[in-house]
């Protein structure tokens, strides 16, 4: 298959046509040529939109489906290809399932149910068996079946010493361990985050103390042991600045924020919408702010949709009893264009890849042809009508969005939106 992209501009910052306007010709899924303007070629497939921009697939690091187990939920197929109309060429499956992901039988079927999609999915496997956080599960045979980390996704690890376990094991095969980190005991029976609001609705509040705390235990964890830690959708400005500190001193720690937590704060709760009830909790305006400037400085490695269908029946409820959660696949791109410049925008939504070591394709002669495109014009309210998900609990639905997803192209597969 040879396809032609018409005059679009490049945002690739390891490319060499970065913020050039080009047209790239592609054949059999590898980029054959990029010029100013490629003469038309019988028996090619023509890509042309308004606005045109063209960056490598956007990779999301942390995203639920349900199956198997939860089809009603949402099913691989058809969150691969909500995946891929709203840009991503690569995902990461958390392995909240049932059964749980933690074992290389289960591995296997999640990645044969992927394929021959666009979208690649790249599975995590769970820490702990059955992610009850007791025992380790089988790491190594995971990671030989494709597994690219190990976590218990909204599940910290209580047990100090598993983690500490855990981290050394996995250095004799360059594994990457999660840690969500939220402390059980001062979360409580916590549903929002502790403060003005939170005290006004009459809402059990969730303390910054109990991510702060547990990524304070990690992070010493980690000095200890050595290896690599993932600590995802962090939610505090102080978890910011620990984290840049363990960097600085030479720590291999990343870290991940959701969509939501830049978008939206706790102010949101003010009409009981469990729509927003989500983990870690939307915190104030300060957090908020402050997660935005962790992003621009490179603190913050990567931003995730945290994806997350909740079936209706367990959002139509008291917001004390309703399951925390929103989806987000479908609205992550415009969300962030409102607050984030466009090469941030980009670079975050691209830079996990190599944190999971998984390849990233530089728009360059040769390469194969890993791209997400999309136009940086209009600006929409994001609807029910946009939710291409199965579940609807989507925490942007009214929400101001700019910009929008043409498509992707990836596994010499072409995907377009409209």
């Amino acid at each position: 298959m040879k396809i032609i992209i018409r005059s679009a501009k490049i945002i690739d910052s390891t490319s060499s046509f970065h913020n050039k306007t080009v047209d790239l010709l592609i054949a059999d899924g590898i980029i054959e040529k990029i010029g100013p303007s490629i003469l038309d070629i019988e028996d090619t497939i023509e890509v042309k939109f308004d606005n045109l921009h063209l960056s490598q697939g956007w990779f999301d690091s942390s995203v639920s489906f349900g199956e198997p187990g939860y089809e009603d939920r949402e099913t691989i197929a058809n969150g691969l290809n909500v995946a891929a109309k709203s840009g991503f060429t690569g995902i990461a499956l958390q392995p909240n399932s049932f059964p749980v992901i933690d074992n290389q039988s289960q591995i296997n079927f999640v990645k044969s149910k992927a394929n021959g999609f666009a979208t690649e999915l790249f599975p995590i496997g769970a820490l702990t068996k059955a992610s009850e956080g007791k025992d380790m599960a089988e790491l190594f045979d995971m990671k030989k079946s494709g597994a690219v980390a190990f976590g218990d996704y909204i599940k910290s690890l209580d047990n100090a010493n598993l983690l500490k376990i855990a981290l050394q094991y996995v250095q004799d095969f360059d594994g990457l361990v999660i840690s969500y980190s939220q402390d059980a005991n001062i979360k409580g029976n916590g549903v929002a985050n502790e403060g003005i609001v939170s005290t006004r609705l009459g809402l059990k509040g969730i303390p910054n103390l109990a991510e702060e705390l547990e990524i304070s235990r990690n992070l010493f964890l980690l000095e200890y042991t050595g290896g690599k830690l993932h600590i995802p959708t962090i939610s505090t400005a102080k978890s910011a600045a620990m984290i840049k500190e363990a960097k600085a001193k030479g720590l291999n720690v990343t870290c991940s924020v959701a969509v939501h937590h830049l978008v939206l704060n706790d102010e949101k709760l003010e009409g009981f919408d469990t729509r927003y009830k989500v983990t870690p909790p939307l915190r104030a305006e300060a957090d908020r702010i402050a997660l935005v400037d962790a992003v621009l400085d490179g603190t913050i490695d990567m931003i995730t949709s945290d994806h997350n269908p909740i079936d209706i029946e367990f959002k139509k409820m008291e917001f004390d009893t309703a399951k925390n959660g929103t989806i987000g696949l479908e609205s992550a791109f415009g969300a962030l264009l409102t607050v984030l410049p466009l090469e941030t925008v980009i670079e975050k939504l691209t830079s996990g890849k190599t944190v999971f070591g998984i390849e990233n394709n530089t728009v360059a002669e040769g390469s194969k042809a890993n791209f997400t495109f999309f136009t940086t014009e209009g600006k929409s309210t994001f609807t029910k009508e946009n939710i291409l998900s199965k579940s609807k609990n989507s925490a942007f639905l009214g929400t101001e969005i700019k910009g929008a997803v043409y498509g992707i192209l990836n596994q010499n597969q072409l995907v377009i939106t409209k």
